[in-house]
Parts: C-alpha cells; structure tokens; sequence
C-alpha cells in the first residue's frame, strides 16, 4: 500500500486526507443524526402534560431546549404561546431555522468532497502522464516501462472515484433523512400552536 502511494506520486496526498475527512464527517453525522436523539418519541405530549401541571417554568424550558433539537424548537413556541398565532409561529420558524443549520452541519463538506475527489483523482493522472511523456527520449522509450508508468497514474483516478462514490451516498443519504427530520419537526411545531390557541384538542 505505501509503495502504492509513493509510486501515484505528491497528488494522492490531497485525497488521503480528503478521505479521512469524509469518513469522519460520515461517522459524526451518523452519531448525531440519530432520530431518538433529534425527535424523542412522545416529547410533544410529555411537554404538554408537564406545562399543565407545572407551567412553563424556566428551569422546565432550559431542561426541555437542552435536551434535544425538537425541544428546543417547542421552548420557542411555549415562550410565545401568550402571543398571537402569527407570532407564535414566526419564533418558531426561526428557532427552525437555527436548528436546520446545526442538522445540516458538515454535510457542505461532504459534498465538496464528493464533487471534487474525482477531479483530484484526474488532476493526478494527468500529472502523472506528463511526467511519464516527458521522461520520454528522442529515440523512444521501453514500452513496458511506459505502461507500468500509465497503470500507476490512474491510480490517481481510481482512488478519486473511491472516496467520490461513498461521499456522494452518505451526503445524498443525510440529506434526505435531514429534510425527514426537519419536515416531522415541522408538523409537531404546528400541532403545538394549534393545541395552545385551542384550535385542536
């Protein structure tokens, strides 16, 4: 493997670490973006039992808003509820928002990643070739030699398309369990402001 990548040359090193990057982001993203941690079974209704017997207290809010993304979605619309509907309902469209950028955090990263690993992949083949042609003399050159020469240089490529592919799956696949999240978010915000200006029962 080492001889492998000092024989691919300086222009592996980028997708080396553009690997490690991506598997790290794939593995913090799994861990964060676990559903039970992000939108706890029942949290709406236990909310709504605790603010009936409790009130909406500050230590039972900070609780609540720190405990998940969707609490904290839910604390902005309790701290709103004495207001109107239209109010209610824009605090929590920007605690939303706030939320959606923290679920959606690293996965830019990913998709950089994903987007560019091929064309570093090509970047190194063709340096490689020119430097295989270059090496090249006037009266020519043992062809062995410049075949081994080309197999090593798209292993440039190759290992682009490695780190590409996987990249692209994992940012395609967050992205879409992110909007899933987002939109179940959503619909339980909405369910709240209905419920506390008695709209539904």
């Amino acid at each position: 493997m080492i001889a492998l990548i000092e024989a691919a040359g300086w222009p592996i090193w980028p997708l080396i670490f553009a690997s490690i990057l991506a598997v790290a982001i794939i593995f913090e993203r799994a861990y964060t973006l676990r559903r039970l941690q992000i939108i706890p079974p029942s949290l709406l209704e236990r909310t709504l039992d605790i603010l009936r017997r409790e009130g909406s207290n500050s230590r039972t809010l900070h609780q609540l808003a720190e405990g998940s993304p969707l609490g904290r979605v839910l604390v902005a619309g309790i701290r709103n509820h004495t207001f109107s509907r239209e109010i209610m309902k824009e605090a929590l469209e920007e605690t939303g928002r706030a939320v959606a950028h923290d679920l959606n955090r690293y996965l830019t990263t990913l998709g950089t990643i994903a987007s560019v690993a091929p064309l570093l992949g090509l970047l190194g083949t063709v340096i490689g070739m020119v430097e295989i042609f270059g090496s090249q003399t006037p009266t020519g050159g043992n062809p062995a030699t410049l075949a081994h020469g080309i197999s090593v240089a798209l292993y440039n490529t190759a290992f682009g398309l490695i780190v590409a592919i996987p990249s692209m799956i994992a940012y395609r696949f967050y992205r879409g369990k992110v909007d899933a999240l987002l939109v179940e978010m959503e619909q339980q915000a909405l369910t709240l402001v209905e419920l506390l200006h008695g709209e539904r029962r």
